[in-house]
């Protein structure tokens, strides 16, 4: 039977209790890959209601063409990922997806996954009566450019049925390498940088 901890409160753990939480986290955090493509397979028995696609193969779609068009490995682990909250937090589910991929990818992939809803809107708010160009506020912002180009070229055009799509085994080593990194590794986040969607 598995060891557990002496505390009812965490305010009442030892250093003991909590260098056990650590051995246990350990093997846990290195299965947080499986779990991302389990919830990935789970995109794919749901249909995205109304569009003749899955969620999953919408997912793949955008990333087939962020690899086909020369994105690095950031890229497109993130536009695989980009609507992985959508299960769970359909209102704002840029930035859940932005979260689950955050400590583990570069900020800038992580901040157009987080807007990348609101960059969306361009294409279809007007047709609720809402503001198109709310992406707007962010004009300042050094991602702005690379959000937009992200939506325009991997987002909003990977509906297609007929498309030529990767499948999910494709990019399985990519996405075990990205969440083997270190947490949060200042080398790998590059705080600031902004890198070109394309090679």
């Amino acid at each position: 039977m598995a060891k557990t901890v002496s505390f009812t409160q965490m305010k009442d753990g030892t250093e003991q209790d909590y260098a056990l939480l650590a051995t246990y986290e350990k093997p846990f955090h290195a299965m947080t890959a499986d779990r991302i493509l389990d919830e990935l397979r789970r995109h794919g028995e749901a249909t995205l209601e109304g569009y003749p696609i899955t969620r999953l193969q919408h997912g793949l779609q955008s990333a087939t063409r962020a690899e086909r068009d020369g994105a690095d490995l950031d890229w497109i682990v993130g536009a695989l990922l980009h609507d992985i909250g959508d299960g769970l937090a359909p209102q704002n589910h840029d930035r859940f997806s932005a979260e689950v991929i955050r400590p583990f990818v570069r900020w800038d992939v992580a901040w157009v996954v987080e807007h990348h809803g609101i960059f969306q809107m361009l294409y279809y708010a007007h047709h609720y009566g809402w503001d198109r160009n709310a992406r707007d506020r962010f004009k300042d912002h050094p991602c702005f450019n690379s959000c937009a180009e992200f939506c325009e070229r991997w987002d909003q055009s990977s509906f297609d049925p007929i498309y030529d799509t990767q499948p999910l085994e494709h990019f399985e080593p990519m996405v075990r390498q990205v969440f083997a990194r270190k947490a949060y590794d200042p080398a790998v986040l590059r705080e600031g940088f902004v890198s070109p969607l394309t090679l």
